[in-house]
């Protein structure tokens, strides 16, 4: 597998930034070391460009032919490459070398099958799925539940991807057979509501690993008394109890502060049975972090914004930028070691030795292409520094195509995240000699 051509622009006028972005993939596809001919693209356009968003893909599938298969999503914010572009018009598009029988785009009008059931009827019908990227519309109901539909019809049961965060509609990108799919009609490819996505098949390399990016401030405590979303008991003791004690506040002699301090506390639970917090004290990939709602004096019950049941694990934790700073570099390590071959060609050795600020997009890296879903609530302001997000990831990882989108809520396995970052890599063969 070559490397992705990408290509990313900003523009007040759609068709500029769009001829910007197909002037750097032709470029790339002319290149001996990228993909000449996908047939796969990936389309992350901002919330900016909204009411064109039909005529950017049919303008890009217009003058990319042999990309026959589209998906993606409008955000408040894309990434690309080392760039974050937020607030402002943007375009960024991967076009992805794997071959045509190994993925399938999927939508509300093209579902994507059970896998391993019988072929049955449908343009997705009979392809077996390992692993599936999703895009999908927040204000979906029953969203976690259809989430963990979507993973069960895949082999692994593992998702990536997030929720469309675009604050003009939650638009979907999802094309496939060059608008032949049946029942795809005179929607262009551009969905509104429920989920849509690339399903892959086993023969596809990829690694997705996930990043929180709060830290803990209470110790880990099982939940032994719940209500739907009120956390009854903690530890066998009144949660409401629980938490002024972890927090140090009083609402009796200072109620503003202890509210206060309570509107930046956030809980972090993982299912029965896991640590969501590691033996270092940071949340693991397992903690899903949510939004503590409200307070119940008279029941002593916290509420917060997910269903709680007992025997869960959980933990008060707090946003920070060190953390979230240092669990990226962590997970960029991870997937680096792991593709790094033991016994390196001098082609490797001298790629993997070059400066990470300074190496350009190499395949002895083993990286095709990477895709990369952060929090809306993360990004160059939350790590200090304009792009100081997408700078971590290039100087821990390698400067590799990439690209992606802020979200409203990350998906990765079969949960839904808040505050976190999804990385998945598509992984290529070791290049010989």
């Amino acid at each position: 597998m070559k490397l992705f051509p990408t290509g990313h622009a900003t523009h007040p006028d759609w068709r500029m930034a769009a001829g910007l972005v197909l002037a750097q993939l032709r470029a790339q596809m002319a290149l001996p070391d990228y993909e000449a001919s996908p047939s796969l693209g990936l389309l992350y356009v901002t919330d900016h460009y909204t009411a064109e968003a039909a005529d950017i893909l049919d303008l890009l599938a217009a003058e990319l032919p042999t990309v026959s298969d589209w998906a993606g999503a409008v955000a408040a914010g894309i990434v690309a490459n080392a760039a974050e572009y937020i607030d402002e018009p943007a375009i960024g598009v991967m076009l992805l070398g794997v071959p045509s029988d190994r993925y399938r785009v999927f939508s509300g009008v093209a579902p994507l099958a059970a896998s391993g059931h019988a072929p049955g009827d449908g343009p997705n019908a009979g392809f077996s799925a390992r692993c599936a990227l999703v895009h999908a519309d927040p204000q979906t109901p029953e969203l976690p539940e259809l989430i963990a539909e979507i993973a069960g019809r895949t082999d692994d049961g593992l998702l990536f991807g997030g929720l469309a965060s675009g604050r003009a509609g939650a638009l979907q990108f999802a094309l496939g057979g060059n608008g032949t799919v049946a029942g795809q009609g005179a929607t262009r490819g551009v969905f509104e509501g429920g989920l849509s996505g690339v399903a892959f098949g086993p023969g596809v390399g990829l690694a997705t690993q996930v990043t929180q990016g709060c830290q803990p401030v209470s110790r880990q405590r099982e939940i032994t008394g719940a209500d739907e979303n009120l956390l009854l008991t903690l530890d066998g003791r009144p949660a409401l109890d629980v938490l002024l004690e972890d927090l140090a506040i009083s609402l009796e002699r200072d109620p503003q502060q202890a509210i206060d301090t309570v509107r930046g506390t956030l809980v972090g639970l993982s299912a029965a049975g896991t640590d969501g917090v590691r033996i270092t004290g940071d949340l693991g990939p397992q903690a899903r972090v949510r939004h503590i709602i409200g307070l119940d004096p008279k029941r002593r019950a916290v509420a917060i914004a997910d269903r709680a049941e007992a025997g869960m694990r959980m933990s008060f934790c707090r946003r920070n930028a060190q953390a979230a700073r240092a669990d990226l570099m962590r997970i960029c390590a991870e997937i680096r070691e792991s593709l790094e071959p033991q016994e390196q060609s001098l082609a490797t050795a001298q790629a993997l030795a070059l400066s990470e600020t300074g190496a350009v997009p190499h395949p002895a890296r083993r990286i095709a292409g990477a895709v990369y879903i952060s929090c809306v609530g993360r990004g160059g302001p939350h790590f200090g520094a304009p792009n100081g997000e997408l700078q971590i990831l290039r100087h821990a990882l390698g400067d590799v195509p990439l690209t992606g989108f802020f979200a409203g809520g990350e998906i990765a396995g079969h949960h839904l995240y808040g505050y976190t970052g999804v990385l998945t890599v598509f992984t290529a063969e070791a290049p010989e000699g």
